[in-house]
């Protein structure tokens, strides 16, 4: 009995306690990172041993390998392109001005129908010409919108002109009639309106004729055609020339025209 106990190791011998292990720091956190990276290759080795290609895909490398590879004699329409004297690499043709290369082989591999692709590029062709018809019309519209800009701002210009002309007339005018002694206008708008007027100057207009007021009716243009010509009949002068002519042989003759395009 006392020689099997001695036989048992003492668990708190010097044998166990003193024994040196390897306890370098960072080790464990080694062995951890090798051993996952070795079941992680064991599982992509597994994963490429079981990965089963497609139909499509071997459908499709049998199809490159067999377009890759040039016909043989064991094929029977290139054995009687033979027998007619074709020879490979030659262009077909009775004059050798064929074509080389076989007519590519286009796989349809969607499930649209027949026409499907072609339906597809019509309407991309229609919605682009849609497309470019919506930046025409905004481009003529922007165009017109401009011209129109324009055309007011020239109408402004050529209206703004028309009554300085007319004002120049009417102050020509009065000044003429005035030397003459005319102490009263032919037309109440031939003489330009004083800025200021009298209480009694202004009940006086009040009680003038309708008649008094048909000016209102005539356009700037109007009035302005009225008055030259009042000024030249009546005074013998034009306002665009500056001038008042002794006859109404020197008006005709050394005036270009009665209007201020005759002048330009």
């Amino acid at each position: 009995m006392k020689l099997n106990m001695a036989e048992e190791e003492d668990y708190m011998s010097d044998a166990f306690i003193n024994v040196q292990e390897d306890i370098r720091p960072g080790l464990p956190m080694l062995r951890q990172i090798r051993e996952a990276r070795r079941k992680e290759e064991k599982q992509q080795e597994a994963n490429l041993k079981n990965k089963q290609k497609s139909l499509k895909e071997e459908e499709q490398e049998r199809r490159d390998i067999g377009l890759k590879n040039a016909l043989g004699c064991e094929n029977k329409g290139f054995a009687l392109l033979q027998k007619m004297g074709y020879k490979s690499g030659q262009a077909l043709g009775k004059s050798g001005d064929g074509i080389v290369e076989p007519i590519p082989l286009n796989v349809k591999t969607g499930k649209s129908g027949i026409g499907h692709e072609a339906l597809l590029k019509r309407k991309a062709e229609e919605k682009l010409e849609s497309y470019r018809r919506k930046i025409h019309m905004k481009k003529q519209v922007e165009e017109r919108a401009a011209e129109q800009f324009r055309m007011r701002l020239k109408n402004k210009q050529d209206e703004m002109k028309l009554e300085g002309d007319l004002r120049r007339s009417q102050r020509a005018c009065q000044q003429l009639d005035t030397q003459k002694n005319i102490q009263v206008p032919r037309e109440a708008w031939y003489w330009l309106r004083l800025e200021e007027e009298t209480e009694e100057e202004e009940e006086e207009e009040e009680e003038q004729d309708e008649d008094d007021y048909k000016s209102e009716d005539l356009s700037v243009l109007e009035k302005l055609q009225i008055l030259t010509s009042y000024l030249r009949e009546e005074h013998l002068y034009c306002i665009w020339c500056g001038t008042a002519y002794e006859d109404k042989e020197d008006l005709s003759s050394n005036c270009p025209g009665p209007t201020s395009a005759d002048h330009d």
